[in-house]
């Protein structure tokens, strides 16, 4: 049996009386967080120029857009999947190196409202899509990441699954999805290099091609059946070292969707450990710029492969600074979303102390990696002090978690363009998903907020 029927008999034959209960809360939590940061990004810029462009395209009001108003199932999850990654604080799983909420949920979200089915099936077509894009990208990480955005290409594969689910697709016509959505994956790390608007497109194409890869199988339309392990498939172009056993070892009887991340910093998760680090220390021993000799950020290749720029010019190429990031941090004591700005960005604290910052690689870290995002920060003072912290899980991890409230608050301040009863009426709803009969209700109730 090849991958995509073996990866189609999972989704086929999960149901939601499969699902532990830790999974069905774990599973509300991240469509509660990928709220958090749609609502956040949904006014930014480069969201607002696909909102205009789907909307001159036209189409037919099929599902909610969190810019206001409804379109195509199709244009929908491509406007919700950009809009919930462009502030940088959505989730994240650290083996395949995947921000999942940001393509499957958007994709499953706008289906689920069109075919108003009950808070259970949604559950459950969150919870097969993680665990699917998650396998792909545990297969094909850590070469793949080099060149390839994992969340655009191997989340397609996630979407797919999840909206298939959601049709009750036969288990042929869920392996064509997946080879459809194999053959369209696509998202390349150059645009890091300029700050470019493009990033954005990865996560709203590849929920989008998902949805038009599982409502083109219910069709009949056919694709490669060894899309992923096949002589030209996925695996062969686009990986120097995969492993297919990351596929099928222990499907079914284990949920990926438990080892996600959550993000508290509205950076790139490779940033992140330092800047836990430096947020303790601004509580602990609050410095100066004029306090600090030097600071040394040692961690993994990867990480400095992303985030090694000691002069970002955008707010955007600053979220991917680990320098900058490592100074924010330190000096003002926080990495929240208000804490990127123009005003930041040219701090002259903040620039100075970069220059005093070095990013380097630890050969004992950059082995724990993927399993272990880690660093080890050497903070060095003028009166010849020396202060080292360690830290192997970035805050949010499954190691290092953050709560239920702390997810809630976070939406709470994401969503605050939204009256808070409302925000409070919404939190609540999808805490308690797997009660609604009809999940497009809850979408009526959002739309309803936000014109």
């Amino acid at each position: 049996m090849g991958l995509s029927e073996e990866l189609a008999r999972y989704v086929k034959r999960t149901s939601y009386e499969d699902l532990p209960e830790d999974v069905v809360s774990f599973t509300k939590l991240c469509i509660l967080d990928y709220f958090s940061s749609a609502f956040a990004g949904a006014k930014k810029p480069p969201v607002q120029m696909i909102n205009e462009f789907i909307k001159e395209m036209g189409g037919e009001e099929q599902a909610t857009l969190v810019t206001g108003g409804k379109n195509s199932v199709a244009n929908a999850a491509f406007v919700n999947g950009a809009a919930s990654h462009i502030v940088e604080l959505d989730d994240i799983h650290k083996a395949s190196i995947i921000h999942a909420a940001t393509v499957v949920i958007p994709a499953a979200l706008a289906i689920a409202e069109w075919k108003e089915v009950s808070g259970k099936d949604f559950i459950t077509a969150v919870v097969v899509g993680y665990e699917v894009c998650y396998r792909v990208g545990e297969a094909v990480s850590p070469s793949h990441y080099y060149y390839w955005h994992n969340t655009a290409t191997c989340g397609t594969f996630g979407s797919a699954a999840a909206v298939a689910k959601l049709l009750d697709l036969s288990e042929e016509e869920i392996a064509h999805s997946i080879g459809s959505a194999g053959t369209q994956a696509a998202g390349l790390w150059e645009f890091i290099e300029d700050g470019a608007n493009t990033k954005q497109l990865h996560p709203g194409k590849a929920a989008m091609n998902g949805v038009i890869s599982a409502l083109l199988a219910q069709k009949g339309f056919t694709a490669a059946s060894k899309i992923l392990e096949g002589n030209r498939g996925f695996f062969e172009a686009m990986s120097e070292d995969y492993d297919s056993s990351k596929i099928t070892e222990g499907l079914g009887d284990t949920f990926k969707i438990v080892e996600n991340s959550f993000k508290i910093h509205a950076s790139c998760r490779h940033t992140h450990h330092a800047m836990d680090l430096m947020v303790d220390l601004s509580k602990e021993q609050p410095l100066q710029l004029t306090d600090i000799d030097k600071i040394s950020v040692k961690t993994y290749q990867v990480a400095l492969n992303i985030t090694d720029n000691d002069h970002p010019t955008t707010q955007y190429a600053s979220k991917f600074s680990l320098q900058f990031c490592t100074a924010l941090a330190l000096l003002k004591g926080t990495g929240g979303l208000d804490s990127f700005n123009d005003d930041t960005l040219w701090d002259e604290e903040i620039r100075s102390l970069m220059k005093k910052v070095d990013v380097a690689v630890d050969p004992d870290i950059d082995a724990a990696y993927p399993e272990k995002w880690g660093a080890k920060v050497e903070v060095h003072l003028k009166n010849g002090q020396t202060i080292e912290k360690l830290s192997d899980f970035p805050k949010g991890d499954p190691e290092n978690p953050v709560t239920s409230e702390d997810l809630v608050a976070k939406f709470m301040d994401l969503a605050k363009d939204l009256p808070e009863a409302t925000r409070r009426s919404l939190s609540d709803s999808l805490l308690n998903l797997e009660s609604l009969d009809n999940v497009a209700e809850l979408l009526a109730f959002e739309q309803a907020t936000t014109n």
